[in-house]
């Protein structure tokens, strides 16, 4: 990643987190997952996300009260979330099934009988 590139993506994410953290708004949350959106377009690593979500929640730590850090850290959690949703999504896609036999939904948690998975030969 150029280091015009990785300013962009700071300035971007800076400015996306700060409209998220006041009113933790669904709107801001989905900037943030238009920001992930982007980066996996552009191919950004999930390292050169977490070092830029790093990097600004540092700075805002930074300047906050001692009283705000877990709210912040709560929010700071929800918003890398979003932003990294795009990448789960994309490497999930990208997987091939160890189970063909499987239905596609039969690895989720809400199967709600051990018969719910069929078995392995």
């Amino acid at each position: 990643m150029s280091a015009v590139y990785a300013e962009s993506l700071a300035r971007d994410y800076r400015a996306a987190f700060l409209r998220y953290l006041p009113r933790r708004s669904e709107a801001a949350l989905a900037a943030g997952y238009e920001l992930g959106h982007r980066a996996v377009e552009d191919g950004v690593s999930v390292l050169d996300l977490a070092h830029v979500h790093h990097e600004v929640l540092t700075e805002v730590l930074e300047q906050s009260p001692g009283e705000d850090l877990r709210s912040i850290a709560t929010a700071a959690s929800e918003f890398l979330l979003e932003v990294l949703a795009t990448v789960d999504l994309v490497q999930r896609a990208r997987r091939p099934n160890p189970h063909p036999e499987r239905p596609e939904h039969a690895d989720r948690r809400d199967a709600d009988t051990p018969d719910a998975y069929p078995p392995t030969a």
